[in-house]
């Protein structure tokens, strides 16, 4: 019997078992996380690592494969959380930009490869803060631009990263009109706009480099990657200090040395999967304490 209004012709009893049904093809065995936003952040690291494995074994495009890849999602939401902190003093929403965030924690997922010795928190990080700040890029402008080209500047955005995912270049303009249906002239207005994101002051002065052509590629302000890397050296100060000799011997041998695990051992006396599963021990740990410090963000407050 199916109820009126229900395209799919299923009853809801018949769906819930076609979910569950899902579910079980796509965890193969492994155990099914209730609610995974509360599962502890040990639990969620485990299972996080035999998912990704099951993740790479299943087709993209499946039931099951959306379905492992959303519970990826919904474990590893603290790793958001976590960058959005940093941010907690700006003017945008906290869920807006946790959900740029998210946006990144799901190219993390996608991009994650099982089979190398990183911890996934330490890979995700970068692109999580990376879409971050392209969202605060793609929001904030200096001078007022009208609504319907401030959203066609995000349009084109979009339509550039997908386009130079699948043809491994920038696209033109002609293919960024063709993508959406736009025609060129209105391209290069949408590419006009951007120009009102950033404004240069006035007082600059000019030099024998203002008749080159790179003259419109100079920014008042540019990130500099030194800062983010200071930040999390000072985070990490005084997690670090609290490891024994071995433990900070192991880190320094293998991200100041930049040595392979098998090296490391000869270095030590251990065999090389010891100093395996000492560097996923070290780097939970560290991970583990880096969430716990400091109030999680409330997506409720501005």
């Amino acid at each position: 019997m199916t109820i009126a209004g229900d395209r799919s012709g299923f009853s809801p009893t018949a769906a819930a078992a076609c979910g569950a049904a899902t579910r079980r093809r796509a965890l193969d065995g492994l155990p099914e996380p209730i609610r995974p936003r509360a599962v502890s952040t040990d639990d969620a690291r485990s299972l996080s690592v035999a998912l990704f494995v099951r993740l790479r074994e299943l087709d993209e495009g499946t039931p099951e494969y959306a379905y492992v890849r959303n519970t990826l999602v919904e474990l590893n939401l603290s790793l958001v959380k976590f960058a959005a902190r940093r941010f907690r003093n700006r003017a945008e929403p906290a869920e807006d930009i946790v959900q740029a965030g998210t946006i990144g924690l799901i190219k993390a997922i996608n991009r994650f490869d099982p089979g190398r010795a990183v911890d996934f928190s330490a890979f995700a990080l970068p692109t999580i803060v990376g879409e971050m700040k392209r969202f605060f890029r793609d929001t904030s402008w200096a001078v007022r631009v009208p609504r319907r080209l401030q959203e066609l500047r995000l349009d084109l955005a979009k339509a550039a990263d997908t386009l130079e995912q699948s043809l491994g270049r920038r696209p033109s303009r002609a293919e960024l009109a063709e993508e959406l249906h736009l025609t060129p002239e209105e391209v290069a207005e949408g590419q006009l706009a951007a120009h009102g994101y950033a404004a240069r002051s006035l007082d600059v002065p000019g030099g024998d480099e203002d008749a080159g052509p790179t003259e419109g590629a100079r920014h008042l302000a540019e990130t500099e990657p030194s800062y983010e890397l200071i930040e999390s050296l000072t985070a990490l100060r005084p997690l670090l200090a609290r490891l024994d000799d071995r433990d900070r011997r192991i880190l320094e041998l293998r991200f100041g040395q930049d040595l392979t695990q098998a090296e490391i051992g000869a270095r030590i006396g251990l065999s090389q999967m010891h100093v395996s599963r000492l560097l996923t021990r070290i780097l939970g740990d560290l991970r583990d304490d880096l969430l716990r410090d400091g109030p999680a963000v409330d997506a409720t407050s501005g």
